[in-house]
């Protein structure tokens, strides 16, 4: 792979996504209030899967599919946009974004743990090693972000890692599904059209049979911050995601979720008044270390 394709094919879309997603935290949080959850993430994904059926139009790919693969994205939907996102917001009710998003840096685990399963991708000890590190520092942010956050309960932290971590998994098995041979015969813009249009589908449903009726806010602010979420969070970010984690395997393309707290709490120091400690700082130098180390094993092995 040479060092161009490896920046404009991975480095580049790594960064974009990573970049993107460390500002959709302090949003969604925005989105808690008069709507309830369910229907902020059903607007969220109905806006983008119209997005990305323009995308896939203007891409000059079909958006017909057959029943399999229908199913399949139906599969995806419900665990990428429906289930996932649900946990996710709902968790962000119960404890602040900053600590959500340290435990969804835990992703590259059960992504690296369930490509092994079902595709034998091969975990090198560079890639093992480097995991280690990079979790030892998100457990060091976690400690720092656990202390700093009085106001939490023990049993809403007990609540929202646990809505967390299964939010974790049910993305894992929807990343892990975008490395199987059928996704790799979908177009992407294709793909996330169906899936997200059948998961906003699925959480109208929920939404509706939970909480009753749409409700609309009238505040401008949130309806910016669907559309963010649809457009940047969504449309620009996942077919980026998604072709890396076909291009380097889900496991280190969940390497954006280690990064993506560290930038949050860069975004919470300038609006939020985020205060740094040493803990802090000794977690982030583990967590990028890690990365650096595990990252450069995979792409290693990707070029031999």
């Amino acid at each position: 792979m040479s060092g161009a394709r490896l920046t404009g094919g991975v480095i580049l879309p790594f960064l974009i996504v990573t970049l993107i997603w460390s500002s959709t935290w302090i949003v969604i949080r925005d989105q808690l209030g008069v709507v309830p959850a369910s229907w902020s993430v059903c607007y969220r994904f109905a806006i983008a899967a119209l997005g990305m059926a323009v995308l896939a139009r203007m891409s000059g790919v079909s958006l017909r599919l057959s029943g399999r693969a229908i199913l399949f994205c139906g599969t995806l939907g419900i665990a990428q946009f429906m289930l996932n996102f649900n946990l996710l917001y709902r968790a962000e009710a119960h404890l602040t974004s900053g600590l959500c998003a340290l435990v969804y840096a835990l992703l590259l685990i059960p992504n690296s743990l369930l490509s092994r399963l079902f595709y034998g991708e091969r975990v090198t000890g560079g890639f093992l090693a480097g995991s280690g590190v990079a979790v030892l520092g998100i457990a060091l942010l976690f400690v720092n972000e656990y202390r700093a956050s009085i106001s939490a309960s023990p049993q809403d932290v007990a609540l929202a890692l646990g809505l967390c971590t299964v939010a974790v998994l049910c993305a894992s098995c929807a990343n892990v599904m975008q490395a199987s041979p059928l996704a790799r015969t979908i177009p992407v813009a294709t793909l996330l059209a169906w899936s997200m249009a059948i998961g906003s589908g699925a959480d109208a449903i929920y939404a509706w049979i939970t909480t009753g009726p749409p409700v609309i806010e009238p505040r401008a602010g949130y309806w910016l911050g669907v559309l963010y979420l649809a457009i940047a969070g969504s449309v620009v970010t996942f077919p980026l995601y998604f072709r890396l984690i076909q291009q380097i395997g889900a496991g280190p393309a969940a390497y954006t979720s280690v990064l993506i707290p560290i930038l949050a709490m860069g975004i919470s120091t300038l609006f939020e008044d985020y205060r740094w400690t040493p803990l802090a700082s000794s977690g982030v130098l583990l967590a990028l270390g890690g990365m650096v180390i595990a990252l450069r094993a995979r792409l290693r092995q990707a070029r031999g």
